[in-house]
């Protein structure tokens, strides 16, 4: 029975193409507004690493003077000192540790014809490929040696490498920068996890892919200078070995745990160090000492701001619109069939059958709305990305989205369709046969 209405609710669609148009383009624009806007709030919102988000952990310490301090309502910075990073690395805590600051370098290729270039990357130490589970697609990461001694080396992006070494594997070749000759040890595949929750503190969330990578500790033998902010609360002694030895923050960290139960014993850690640190005259606030899984860190962090829910909310009360609109333009197209739905009923057919017709046929609108709607959709998200990389890394629909267009246009023209199928139902045959 359902196919036979389906096949009535096609048919209805030619009678009046005016109307249906008019009620399948308000519905589409209604699903494409608010389904573009929920798509970008979707990507900005999910989670980039759900495999283990909550077993990876980003302290937050307050190193600032005891001055001023005003508890619950002076958030310290989200970066880390040098001195912290060294010590938060030789603790041993938890299964994988690395420390990272961003780095910008000019790369002179071994292909001459080829002219230096600006790119940026990346210091972390050798943890990070792991931790965050960056695919290889030649070499690997560096060894725990050159960790140690800070080699030089380098793990190029797999679009960096075949810049400059074309479609060869690359592992074993040198390249040029911090005025110095690296070492090729390995080229990343495809990563690019949106948002950069890894490091966010430089302010670019989404659109920002890292070229190179080099060990830690080779950036700061070379004294590469940070690519990112820096919050200073004290003078600090010229140089770079001064900034080292300063309470400067500038660098970021990370911490794995073999279970997200493993958070209470690394807190508990934290915070003991914290107390020594303080009886070495430093975290002199005794503020509380933070520890955020990825979820937490994204929500601290504002990645999806206040702005992005409001617009979201904006489109769903667009769609309510649109779905007014298609209320009356659905009786309209219901009113002017009482004749057909008066015989019907005198040949035997039940409220309910006519209900659930007229339904089906709200259903077909619903489906042709969402098709359209879906492809209004595409348009405004592909014009969208035209604005900016950071724009086009969340400006994209996933196949949970495509399937939410559909439903959701079904659904609001279920919806819709509710009122006027009702009023069709409360025809009575008599009356509509006398007037024939």
């Amino acid at each position: 029975m359902f196919a036979y209405y389906f096949k009535l609710g096609v048919r209805s669609l030619r009678r009046n193409p005016v109307l249906t148009a008019l009620m399948v383009l308000t519905l589409a624009v209604g699903v494409a507004a608010s389904v573009s806007t929920l798509a970008i709030l979707h990507m900005m919102s999910g989670d980039p690493i759900p495999q283990k988000s909550t077993r990876l952990f980003a302290p937050v310490l307050d190193n600032r003077p005891a001055e001023n301090y005003d508890p619950g309502n002076d958030r310290p910075d989200d970066q880390l000192t040098y001195i912290d990073v060294v010590n938060l690395l030789k603790s041993g805590q938890g299964v994988r540790r690395t420390g990272m600051y961003g780095i910008a370098a000019v790369i002179e290729p071994p292909d001459k014809q080829i002219e230096p270039f600006w790119t940026e990357g990346m210091a972390p130490t050798r943890d990070f490929f792991a931790m965050f589970d960056v695919p290889f697609v030649h070499g690997g990461p560096w060894s725990e040696a050159d960790d140690a001694r800070g080699a030089d080396v380098v793990v190029l992006s797999r679009e960096l490498a075949e810049k400059l070494f074309g479609d060869a594997n690359p592992v074993g070749r040198q390249v040029r920068l911090l005025d110095a000759p690296f070492t090729v040890v390995g080229v990343i595949d495809a990563w690019s996890p949106q948002p950069r929750y890894y490091q966010l503190q430089s302010g670019r969330k989404f659109g920002v892919d890292e070229d190179l990578f080099i060990p830690l500790a080779s950036s700061i033998r070379h004294k590469s200078s940070h690519n990112g902010g820096m919050s200073c609360s004290a003078p600090t002694d010229p140089g770079f070995e001064g900034i080292l030895r300063s309470e400067c923050t500038w660098l970021q960290f990370w911490f794995e745990t073999a279970s997200s139960a493993g958070r209470d014993d690394l807190q508990a850690w934290l915070d003991n160090y914290a107390a020594d640190q303080r009886k070495l005259g430093r975290m002199k606030r005794n503020a509380p000492n933070e520890l955020y899984n990825v979820p937490e860190w994204l929500v601290h962090m504002k990645v999806v701001g206040k702005d992005n829910k409001l617009s979201a909310w904006l489109a769903f009360g667009f769609l309510a619109l649109c779905l007014v609109n298609t209320i009356g333009l659905l009786l309209a197209k219901f009113s002017v069939r009482a004749s057909e739905v008066g015989i019907r009923r005198a040949l035997g057919a039940s409220r309910k059958d006519i209900f659930r017709q007229f339904l089906t046929e709200s259903a077909v609108i619903g489906l042709a709305g969402g098709v359209l709607g879906l492809l209004l959709a595409f348009g405004a998200l592909a014009l969208l990305s035209l604005q900016s990389s950071a724009m086009a890394a969340v400006a994209r629909m996933d196949l949970a989205m495509l399937a939410f267009t559909f439903a959701l246009s079904v659904l609001a023209a279920l919806v819709a369709g509710l009122l006027p199928t009702w009023r069709a139902c409360q025809v009575t045959p008599a009356l509509q046969l006398k007037s024939q």
